[in-house]
C-alpha cells in the first residue's frame, strides 16, 4: 500500500473521539494537536453553517479561524481551529486554552470539535446522491467541504430551538449572545473574554424574570429554566434522546413546555445529528425550497416532506445546503 493510500484508509477510519493526537505540543498559550477530518472538508464553510449569523458571539470566525469556549467537564476551553491542509487531504490545527487541559480534557474536546465540525461524517454517499441530481448537484458542487455541524450537547440545541421560536433568526441570536454574556463562563485566563454556553447548572436557579430581561418571552424563559432544573434533579436526560427513534424521541422532546414539532425536529438535526431529519415547518426553509423548485404556492409540513423524500436519508444535509446557500446569496458569509 502507497502513502496515499495509507492515508486514504486512514481517513476512512479516523475517530475522533478516541484517535491520539497528531503532532501534539504544548505551548505558551495551551496545548496544541492537530486532527485529520474525513474529508473533503472546508472549515469556513462549516464554520458559517454553525454560526448562520455574524453576530453569533458563541460560535466565531476571524479570517481563518473559528473560535469557541466550550464547557467540559464544568471547566471552560478554549478552543481555536484553523485548517492547514486543503478540503481532499484536510488537516486542522487546534490550540485549547483552560485552567486545566489534562488527557481527559483533550479527549472531551476532540469529541466536541468532532460534533461541531462534523469531522468524522463521511458524506460520499451524499455526493454520489447528489451530482446527477439537477437541482440539487449544482449547489452540492458549489459547496463541497460543508460537514454537518451539531451543536456540543442536546442541551444547548434545544435552547437554541427555543430561543429561535416565531423569531428571525437574527433577533433569535442576540437572545442567545446576551444568555451566555450573563449566565456562560469565561477562562480564567480571559475573565473577560468569550463565553461558553450556559451548562444546564448555570440556568436551573433562575427565575423567568432573569431571562426575560435579556428578551425572552415568559414561556421561553420557563421552558428553559423548567428543562435546565429537569436534568439537573436528574429528572431528564437529552442524551439518552440519542437511543430513542424519531418518533418516539419526539414525542419526549413535545411532552416538554413550550417545545412543538419544529424545535424537536430541529433538536433532531442540530442536537442528535440526524441527517435524515429535515425541519418540515421551517419557515426558511420553506422559502429555500420553494426557490429551489420554483414553487409559487406555500408549503406545508406534509408538501416539504414530499419535496425533501428524494433525498432520503440526508435531507437534513441538504438543509444545512440550503441554509449556507442563502447566506452566502445574502453577502454574510465570508467564504470564496
Amino acid at each position: 500500500m502507497d502513502d496515499s493510500e495509507q492515508r486514504r484508509a486512514r481517513l476512512m477510519t479516523v475517530n475522533v473521539t478516541e484517535s491520539p493526537a497528531c503532532g501534539q505540543v504544548e505551548t505558551s498559550t495551551g496545548r496544541q494537536l492537530q486532527i485529520d477530518p474525513r474529508g473533503p472538508f472546508r472549515l469556513d464553510l462549516t464554520a458559517w453553517a454553525l454560526r448562520r449569523r455574524p453576530h453569533n458571539a458563541v460560535d466565531r470566525w476571524d479570517t481563518a479561524t473559528y473560535e469557541r469556549v466550550v464547557s467540559l467537564d464544568g471547566g471552560p476551553v478554549a478552543l481555536s481551529v484553523t485548517q492547514v491542509a486543503g478540503p481532499d487531504a484536510p488537516r486542522l490545527s487546534i490550540v485549547l486554552a483552560g485552567e486545566r487541559i489534562d488527557q481527559r480534557a483533550e479527549a472531551l474536546a476532540r469529541r466536541a470539535l468532532d460534533r461541531l465540525l462534523g469531522l468524522s461524517v463521511d458524506l460520499s454517499p451524499f455526493a454520489a446522491m447528489a451530482a446527477p441530481d439537477p437541482l440539487l448537484g449544482p449547489l452540492a458542487a458549489h459547496l463541497r467541504g460543508l460537514k454537518p455541524p451539531r451543536f456540543p450537547t442536546v442541551f444547548e440545541a434545544l435552547v437554541n430551538g427555543v430561543a429561535c421560536q416565531q423569531l428571525s433568526l437574527a433577533v433569535g441570536i442576540h437572545l442567545l449572545n446576551r444568555l451566555t454574556a450573563d449566565r456562560g463562563r469565561a477562562t480564567s485566563a480571559r475573565p473577560e473574554g468569550p463565553r461558553a454556553f450556559p451548562d444546564p447548572e448555570d440556568l436551573a436557579y433562575l427565575e423567568p424574570d432573569d431571562l426575560k430581561r435579556h428578551g425572552f418571552s415568559s414561556t421561553k424563559a420557563r421552558t428553559i429554566i423548567e428543562t435546565a432544573q429537569a436534568i439537573v434533579a436528574g429528572d431528564l436526560d437529552l442524551e439518552a434522546l440519542q437511543g430513542l427513534e424519531d418518533g418516539a424521541a419526539i414525542e419526549r422532546l413535545t411532552s416538554l413546555r413550550g417545545v412543538g414539532r419544529w424545535t424537536a425536529e430541529y433538536v433532531l438535526l442540530r442536537g442528535l445529528g440526524r441527517l435524515h431529519v429535515f425541519p418540515g415547518d421551517d419557515v426558511g426553509a420553506h422559502n429555500k425550497l420553494r426557490q429551489l423548485f420554483a414553487i409559487d404556492t406555500p408549503l406545508d409540513h406534509e408538501a416539504v416532506g414530499r419535496l425533501v423524500a428524494r433525498w432520503h436519508p440526508y435531507a437534513g444535509v441538504v438543509y444545512f445546503h440550503l441554509l449556507l446557500d442563502s447566506l452566502s446569496r445574502a453577502g454574510l458569509t465570508a467564504h470564496a
